[in-house]
């Protein structure tokens, strides 16, 4: 692993960036993480989500999770599940109900209710918009952009980009580098990390367990997998 101002990077195969992917996690868990502020907490689950695993390859999970995280965000209407169909309606009853305060003399009553319709049909024209732009972003970024840039993931938390060297099969090769945003929380990461590579002889790779099968024979749900990525063998 090399360390920069601009993080920590790794070269290799693909274990080797699940592998650096765990341990930055491991890192920021062991620094209570988990305990921060509501949009820290968030944006590490993001980060969890987003990051590399034993399972996936670079150019169909990942592409796809880099496409849904750079993504427009949802509006207010998406946020409040509401359809851009039932803003329109609601828009026209507002706006039928504003007419009628207006003919029996309620000027202030037409008028809120008038705003109220201006504010349902620019909710809507908000909530149309952003799928529209979020159904473009994920075409041409999926089938174009990363074709000429690296994968990458940016929040308040980690910003962190990976991109393929060598494209034989037997031979993938690839260079990951996160960042950790808070100068204070880097330092304290790259100790951890330090730690690590004191400590750890071999760093077990977190892979995704088939329980489907296990589940459906004996009738019950396979436990939750534990949260805690170390499995390792120390020194």
């Amino acid at each position: 692993m090399e360390e920069s101002i601009s993080g920590f990077k790794i070269n290799g195969a693909w274990d080797d960036v699940v592998e650096h992917g765990e341990r930055i996690t491991q890192a920021l868990r062991q620094e209570d993480i988990e305990d921060a502020a509501d949009e820290i907490r968030a944006a590490f689950e993001e980060w969890d989500e987003w990051r590399p695993k034993a399972h996936e390859q670079l150019n169909t999970d990942v592409n796809e999770k880099t496409a849904d995280q750079a993504s427009v965000a949802e509006g207010k209407g998406e946020k409040a599940g509401k359809a851009a169909s039932d803003d329109v309606k609601k828009a026209g009853e507002k706006l039928s109900e504003s007419y009628k305060r207006m003919e029996n003399g309620d000027d202030e009553g037409a008028v809120e209710n008038w705003q109220d319709s201006i504010g349902y049909v620019t909710r809507a024209a908000d909530s149309v918009g952003r799928k529209a732009i979020r159904t473009v972003e994920n075409t041409v970024y999926q089938n174009v952009m990363t074709q000429l840039s690296p994968y990458y993931f940016d929040n308040e938390l980690v910003s962190a980009n990976i991109k393929q060297q060598g494209r034989g099969d037997d031979d993938e090769q690839f260079v990951f580098e996160v960042n950790i945003n808070d100068d204070e929380l880097k330092t304290a990461v790259s100790e951890r990390l330090g730690e690590y590579e004191d400590t750890i002889d071999r760093w077990h790779v977190t892979t995704e367990k088939e329980t489907d099968i296990a589940e459906a024979a004996e009738g019950v749900e396979a436990p939750e997998p534990p949260s805690d990525d170390t499995q390792s063998t120390t020194n």
